[in-house]
């Protein structure tokens, strides 16, 4: 099957994958060649994708999935593929998002949140794919 990852930014991925395995906003979800058509809304997470018995991890900064045939079409508000990930910088995300916290002061709690969980995520995404 076909998936397709695209941001506001351009093309992040099309490839002919056996397998992808997403989070979606009603929980993680899993498509196989031939699989029955849906869209949904996609979380801040990670998304893996199988190819030639190969796992590929990809970091979705929300969006929507949608599956026709075999065809899978992210739109995604950003994504990175895990070898794209500056590890370093998302650390430092994270550091000043947990900072943020501390302050407590003037703290935008949801911004502050996703932030934090996207740090979190570009970061599991790049030792997941370094670990292979």
């Amino acid at each position: 099957m076909i998936l397709e990852i695209v941001t506001p930014y351009g093309s992040i991925l099309s490839e002919d994958v056996d397998e992808v395995v997403a989070s979606g906003t009603e929980g993680e979800f899993g498509v196989l060649p031939g699989h029955v058509s849906f869209v949904t809304t996609l979380n801040i997470g990670m998304l893996i994708y199988k190819k030639g018995g190969r796992n590929y991890y990809v970091f979705i900064n929300s969006g929507y999935a949608e599956v026709i045939s075999d065809n899978m079409m992210v739109l995604a508000d950003s994504a990175e593929r895990s070898e794209d990930i500056d590890i370093e910088r998302a650390r430092e995300a994270m550091k000043r998002a947990e900072e943020r916290f501390k302050k407590e002061e003037d703290l935008d709690f949801t911004r502050s949140q996703t932030a934090l969980q996207r740090a979190i995520m570009r970061i599991q995404v790049a030792e997941k794919a370094s670990s292979r």
